[in-house]
């Protein structure tokens, strides 16, 4: 394979994370999640492109986002990983590969600060 055609699939792969990270952001948004985020952390970061974080007001409205992103993301051909955290935590874990969802409740996200954690990612969707 030529660097080229090597750079071009490397920049599709990309793409493609932050095109399923849009997908994420468009399930939160349907769902009502509140304060969604959606970060770039290529520069930054080995293991994903984007990052989603999102709050939501209850136990129940987390619950139902985890299951709508485990359904939709799938659906868009890609499949979770693992999970960690549930719905009682306030904080659910998504990996979906090339995107992680965080999902939290109010405390557990001021608590965390990832926004803080990983402030030199680039913003590319905020949705308050």
């Amino acid at each position: 394979m030529t660097d080229h055609a090597h750079a071009e699939n490397v920049d599709r792969a990309a793409l493609d994370g932050v095109a399923l990270a849009r997908q994420a952001v468009e399930i939160a948004e349907d769902r009502q999640a509140s304060d969604i985020l959606l970060l770039d952390v290529r520069g930054l970061c080995g293991y994903a492109d984007a990052f989603v974080l999102m709050t939501v007001e209850s136990r129940r409205q987390g619950q139902a986002i985890r299951e709508a992103m485990h359904k939709g993301l799938r659906e868009a051909g890609q499949p979770v990983l693992r999970t960690e955290g549930d719905a009682d935590s306030g904080w659910l874990l998504m990996d979906f590969n090339d995107v992680i969802v965080h999902i939290f409740g109010e405390e557990q996200r001021a608590l965390y600060g990832l926004e803080r954690l990983w402030r030199g990612a680039v913003p590319l969707v905020r949705i308050q």
